[in-house]
């Protein structure tokens, strides 16, 4: 049971990073919530990024890709923060799960899986369980679903393409690209939409860098302590961390079309997590498995461990 307990308390870490977001999100905007948070995240990234034991300078080998990637990326935090600061938590999370469905999608014209009528069949019902969450025609669907939506297909995508260049491509080049283009797209925003920040509200987006840090290395520790089958569900205990900050903090309620929506979600995404294709000899096991979505501030928990472990 270590495994699961530490998946448990990883998603705890990574809900209070999204509280927190929502938190701040309802004085500041978005975008800068976003940068001061990566650019005081970046300290301890850079010392990680220091131990990549590949030889080489920080050129990437696939200009393309790795640009989409960053990229996406990006997007990801954007809408990822926005929606969080606009949405209650819960239905943030209900969208943002779809993000296996998706990668599963995409893994087909990209890295040429075939997906069978099990997944097939998952797929279509996670689809099925976003219509029920955003009830289109019913309720005006707001700005802040399009962006959680737009956050689990960049998420998916960023995830499609390291699993195709993440054994040529450096891994500090994989983590650098994106926090550079992060500070040029943030950073810019500043001069449109900014707001003094006491020195309180500062540290609480350097507590956002933290928490996604620490909760991406008990990612780790979990999948080194159970099997990826037991320790990859416990992601969607997020939507109990939600509904119980989304009560104590928010005032918010989990109506009725969430939770039957969300629950359609995990099932369909429980459902590939347990047909996901093993990785390949001599791969990390997290690597192969669907995680949450990459942002600036939660790095992909797979690249940190290739940094801990020194794998090229």
């Amino acid at each position: 049971m270590k495994g699961p307990l530490l998946a448990l308390l990883s998603m705890g870490i990574y809900s209070t990073h999204d509280a927190i977001i929502k938190l701040l999100g309802e004085t500041y905007p978005p975008l800068q919530i976003l940068f001061f948070s990566a650019l005081l995240s970046f300290p301890p990234l850079a010392v990680l990024m220091l131990r990549d034991p590949a030889h080489g300078n920080l050129r990437p080998r696939h200009p393309l890709l790795l640009f989409v990637r960053s990229t996406c990326i990006v997007i990801a935090g954007v809408a990822g923060f926005y929606a969080f600061s606009v949405l209650p938590l819960a239905q943030v999370y209900a969208i943002l799960f779809t993000s296996p469905l998706f990668i599963t999608l995409l893994s087909v014209p990209f890295l040429g899986e075939k997906v069978g009528l099990f997944r097939g069949l998952a797929v279509v019902t996670g689809l099925a369980g976003v219509m029920v969450v955003l009830r289109p025609g019913a309720t005006p669907i707001h700005p802040g679903h399009i962006a959680a939506l737009c956050a689990s297909i960049a998420s998916a995508t960023a995830a499609i393409i390291v699993r195709r260049i993440g054994r040529t491509e450096r891994t500090a080049t994989l983590m650098l690209w994106p926090i550079l283009g992060n500070f040029c797209v943030t950073g810019a925003s500043l001069g449109f939409a900014y707001q003094p920040m006491p020195l309180v509200d500062l540290a609480l987006t350097g507590v956002i860098g933290a928490l996604g840090l620490t909760a991406a290395f008990f990612l780790i520790l979990a999948y080194r302590a159970g099997a990826a089958s037991l320790v990859a569900p416990m992601q969607y205990s997020q939507m109990l961390w939600a509904t119980a900050y989304g009560w104590f903090f928010f005032q918010e309620r989990l109506d009725a079309p969430t939770f039957i929506g969300a629950a359609m979600i995990m099932l369909a995404g429980g459902a590939i997590l347990t047909r996901e294709p093993k990785p390949q000899p001599g791969a990390p096991e997290i690597a192969g498995t669907r995680l949450r979505g990459e942002m600036v501030t939660t790095p992909r928990p797979g690249l940190l461990l290739r940094l801990l472990s020194g794998r090229k």
